[in-house]
């Protein structure tokens, strides 16, 4: 499949040379026990890069975003969530089926925020017993690609704070945010209790997620981890390619974002595709098949070696794996089947 352009997703990255050397030599011990030096180096990098006190290595985003509502809320709470939110919507219900925590959806602003006073107003920390407790506020970013403005999390900081509500980020792609901003990471993560961000998707390791936050938040998202199956053992061989990530892929993304603005301009002038070239910001393209379906477009770009997913819209995506003469070839597939 070394032909194949797949623009699917940005977890489908495989691992760099550089990766699989770091993975062969890894030293490692019994991370259940704390004795994995490679996964303590890395939680210790992910901590100092997020500005947290410390780190917690998880197999998946999922579960470290289910950690951290757990670690956040007991039985009967409430976390308030935007309802395009992936802990919401495509983490199949598991802070309610696993933590008994009710999810109170709000919807999102065009620019993938939530509006702090529709936050504000489904807030319920008055008592009343006919009501689940509001404990967490829950933010995505970046959300469908799109980067949450910075003035946005610093006013739900503030409304968090003014209820006593503590404030989780699923931010799977932060630094796909931080690089567009061109700020430093702890510019965003800085606004939060806790944050939760993936190895393996922009980054390209093949595996895992830290959920980063206090000491002491930390000790219970442990023992959650472990409830849910997420105790690994010589879990460094995986964690020496989530070093290798931090300390080799951030300053790259930019890359993967030219490469979606280019993407998105070719797809632009094709007859029978649409695209809002401003709703492009990192590394995502969301494009309108108005032509034919996006299922047959699908089965013509898998017969010229391009992978996408159809959708309404198609969702597109650029990665470590996707270079710009890629993005060429696939344009030309495109431009094959409006033809």
């Amino acid at each position: 499949m070394d032909n194949v352009i797949d623009l699917r997703s940005d977890t489908v990255t495989r691992p760099t040379a550089e990766m699989r050397a770091a993975m062969a030599a890894a030293e490692v011990g019994d991370d259940v026990y704390g004795d994995d030096p490679t996964v303590n180096r890395l939680q210790d990098i992910a901590a100092e890069r997020l500005g947290f006190e410390a780190a917690l290595f998880a197999p998946s985003g999922t579960q470290a975003n289910l950690i951290a509502l757990m670690a956040h809320c007991q039985r009967g709470d409430e976390y308030i969530v935007g309802q395009r939110a992936h802990t919401y919507l495509n983490e199949g219900g598991g802070a309610a089926v696993l933590g008994s925590i009710q999810p109170q959806p709000v919807a999102h602003a065009a620019d993938g925020s939530l509006d702090p006073v529709a936050v504000e107003q489904v807030i319920k920390t008055d008592g009343n017993i006919h009501h689940a407790r509001s404990r967490l506020i829950c933010l995505e970013n970046t959300i469908n690609g799109k980067v949450v403005p910075l003035a946005n999390l610093a006013a739900m900081r503030a409304l968090a704070d003014r209820h006593g509500l503590a404030l989780h980020l699923d931010g799977a792609r932060i630094f796909n945010a931080a690089v567009k901003l061109g700020v430093d990471v702890r510019a965003i993560s800085g606004h939060f209790d806790s944050v939760a961000f993936c190895l393996s998707k922009g980054l390209g390791a093949p595996v895992g997620s830290l959920l980063c936050g206090s000491r002491e938040l930390l000790l219970h998202a442990k023992r959650w981890r472990k409830v849910t199956g997420g105790g690994l053992r010589q879990a460094g061989i995986l964690a020496a390619a989530g070093i290798v990530a931090l300390e080799r892929h951030v300053d790259r993304l930019h890359q993967d974002h030219d490469n979606a603005a280019r993407l998105a301009r070719g797809l632009a002038q094709i007859d029978g595709i649409e695209v809002d070239l401003d709703a492009v910001q990192t590394n995502m393209v969301f494009a309108q098949v108005t032509r034919g379906t996006p299922e047959a477009l699908c089965e013509h770009l898998s017969r010229h070696g391009v992978l996408a997913r159809p959708g309404r819209p198609m969702r597109l995506v650029t990665h470590l794996d996707v270079s710009c003469d890629d993005v060429d070839r696939a344009l030309d597939a495109f431009g094959a089947y409006a033809a």
